[in-house]
Order: C-alpha cells, then structure tokens, then sequence
C-alpha cells in the first residue's frame, strides 16, 4: 500500500475515534478537529519520504495532540478554554486502537436532544462517523455548503450547551433512539452504496454501522426497532461480495452469483428478524424487504411490492416511492412502475437513481430514443465509477435493437 492510501485508510479508519480520544484530553472541539487534520495534512507530507509508520493511528494521535498544545499554548487561556464536552481525561499513552467504544461515546454526545433531528445526524456522521461534509450533504440531498453551515452552528450550540462525553447508559438512551438509528442507517447506507467516488461500496463503513448497532442492542437489549435495523443490515451486508464481478462491474440482483453471499450472515439477520415482536416498524418493514431479497430462490417481486407501498404510506418519502416503482416493474407491470416515477426528479434532483431506472422502464416499453436521453440524464448526476460504467453499458445496449432489454433487472 503507497502512503497516500494509506493516509486515506487511516481517515475511513480511525478519523472518528482519534477525534474522540481527543476530545476527552482536551476538552475543546474545535482544537481536538483542528489538531487532527493538521496531523492527516502532517501524514499525507512525511509518510511518502518517511515510510507508513507501523501503528499509523498512534502516530497521527500523538501528532494531533502536540499540534493541538500548541495552539491552547498560542492562545489566552482565560478566554478561550470554554470546554464544549465535559468529560475526565484518558491517560497521555492511551493506544487508540484498544479502546472499544470511542464512537458511540461520541455519536451519543452529537445526538444530544439540545440539537434539531437534522443537526444531530449531521453532527453524528461528521464527528462519530468521520463522513466528510460533501457526502453528508449528499445523503440528506443538500449542498454542501448548506451542510457546512448547519454543522458550523450545530457545534456553535453544543458549545453553549457543555454536552458530556461518555458511555451511553440505558436509561440515556430511549430519547435519543430514533436519532441514533437513523444515523447508523446512514453511515451503513454510505457503506453499502457510497454516494461518490472509486468505490462502490465501503465495506468497512457497513462494517462500522453493524458494529454500532450491536453496541446499541448491548444497551437497550431486545428492543425491536434496534433488531430490525441490524436484520436489515445484515441481510443487505450479506450481499457484499456478489455485487462486482471480477472487474469491478456492477452486478444487479437477478444477475448475482449466490454462491457468493454470506449465508452464515443471512441466517443471523433471519433470526434477528424472527426476534421482533408483532408490531411492524419502518425498519421492520425494510428487513422484511431485504429478506425477500436474500432467498436463494426467484424473489417474490410482487410481495415486495406491497411491502414497499406500506412504507410509502408511512414514510411518504420519494426514495420508496422509487423503490416500489422498481418492485412493480420486475413484477411485470413496468407501464405502471413508469407513471409512479413521473415528478421525482422534482423532489430529488441530484439523484441519477430517478433517470436511470426512468431509463430503464423506457427500454422496456421500447422507447429508445426517450431511454438514451434518460440514460444521459443519469450519466450527468452518477458520481460513483461502477455506476457509471454500468450506465453506459445499459445505454449502449437498449439503443441496441438486440439488446435485452426487456429482461435486464433494475436492482442491484
């Protein structure tokens, strides 16, 4: 591995948890964030001369921590050391890669109730999960400048607000809940499909969000809301390695060798799933979804149909709407999966999900023409390599006359 990749493994890495061991030292969020990305700036200049260091998250900590004195030392301490969580310290030859837990302490603080819903989750994905600004405002469909002044007020609060830094306990936990699992879905969702870049999944971000989840269901074991977000997890998880052929191409679901999957992993989200009380969730209900897609057999399209127009009637949201246009059109009705995506591109038009399967329910029905324009609609907005390759490829087969389009699955 050259140095530049691993700097920016470190950042997927360890961002999140070097950030939380500093906080609990110095007691200020703003030094702590400064001091760390002077020190990945400080790695990504020495490492390429220098060589890896053999515990690269130990050297960029002590870097941090010394970048981070040395700005307190520059400033008048009276005024400036207002301390934004209020926490013991850990000892200065603390090793960052023993401590567990370091970002549920810290996504717990980012979700403090003195936050809006939005500022919480943004906070969260930036400071617990290590997700850069862009792909926050990415997943909540905004600009990015727009996100950096929602997190730039959001810690101005928790600032005025002196959050704690610590372990959650149960009793902590109930009001805060909701928050925390829709982040955890986020970071997973950024892991699973990420929004930008080379790389089409990152697994170790999946990894990260299964991991958190687990740790939640430690505190607030059998709580059916945190069980049906680790089923769904899971099962999607389980999926990982049949996703990209050999090339790194995208493979959609009817196509994936199921060989592949994790089946050790589909039957622990199963048994999960069979955990959950009777009471049906918006969580609930994706699992539910997820386990249909995980049959070894054909999927039952039309079930999940029904199961995705039930989350629409509860969440209303646009992306399920789209999904259950999906769902339809591979149960064979794509004329119908067609006038349900007329007007999404209105409500999400940074998405090339919404051209791309407009596209493809197009070459279905034999409208090429309409189809190539759809497809270049996509192509504009993809932002991730696999998807676009794939993009061209199904634009270049549709406008072929004996292409097969009438078969080609719409999931991946």
């Amino acid at each position: 591995m050259n140095a530049h990749d691993a700097v920016e493994q470190a950042y997927r890495e360890h961002w999140s948890r070097l950030l939380a061991l500093l906080l609990t030292r110095l007691r200020r969020f703003d030094v702590a964030e400064d001091g760390l990305q002077d020190a990945f700036v400080a790695a990504a200049r020495t490492w390429p001369d220098q060589g890896v260091p053999d515990r690269p998250a130990a050297w960029l900590l002590t870097t941090a921590h010394r970048r981070a004195l040395d700005r307190i030392r520059r400033e008048d301490n009276d005024r400036r050391r207002l301390p934004l969580l209020v926490t013991g310290t850990t000892p200065e030859d603390a090793d960052p890669d023993a401590i567990a837990d370091e970002r549920l302490r810290l996504l717990f603080a980012c979700c403090h109730p003195a936050l809006s819903a939005d500022a919480r989750a943004a906070m969260t994905l930036r400071f617990g999960a290590g997700l850069r600004t862009a792909e926050i405002a990415r997943l909540f469909l905004v600009p990015e400048p727009t996100m950096s002044a929602r997190l730039t007020r959001a810690k101005a609060k928790m600032a005025r607000a002196g959050i704690p830094l610590r372990r959650p306990s149960a009793d902590d936990l109930p009001e805060r809940l909701g928050v925390m699992l829709k982040v955890v879905y986020l970071l997973f969702t950024e892991g699973y499909r990420a929004t930008a870049g080379p790389e089409y999944q990152r697994p170790r971000l999946a990894d990260e969000a299964i991991r958190l989840g687990y740790l939640l269901g430690e505190l607030l074991p059998e709580q059916d809301e945190i069980l049906a977000l680790l089923a769904l997890m899971v099962l999607q998880h389980a999926r990982r390695d049949a996703r990209l052929d050999d090339e790194g191409r995208l493979v959609l679901l009817p196509d994936q060798d199921r060989a592949k999957w994790r089946h050790d992993e589909i039957d622990r989200g199963l048994d999960l799933l069979r955990r959950l009380g009777p009471a049906v969730s918006e969580y609930h209900l994706q699992a539910l979804i997820a386990a249909e897609h995980s049959t070894t057999g054909a999927t039952d399209w039309p079930r999940v149909a029904q199961l995705y127009a039930e989350l629409e009637r509860r969440t209303a949201s646009p992306v399920v709407r789209l999904n259950r246009a999906v769902a339809i059109a591979e149960a064979g009705s794509p004329q119908a999966a067609l006038s349900l995506v007329e007007g999404l591109e209105k409500v999400l038009p940074a998405s090339h999900l919404v051209p791309a399967v407009r596209a493809e329910l197009l070459c279905r029905l034999d409208h090429r023409e309409d189809a190539a324009a759809a497809f270049d609609a996509a192509l504009r907005l993809v932002r991730t390599d696999a998807e676009r390759d794939h993009l061209r490829r199904r634009r270049a087969d549709c406008l072929n006359a004996g292409g097969s389009a009438d078969d080609h699955p719409l999931l991946g």
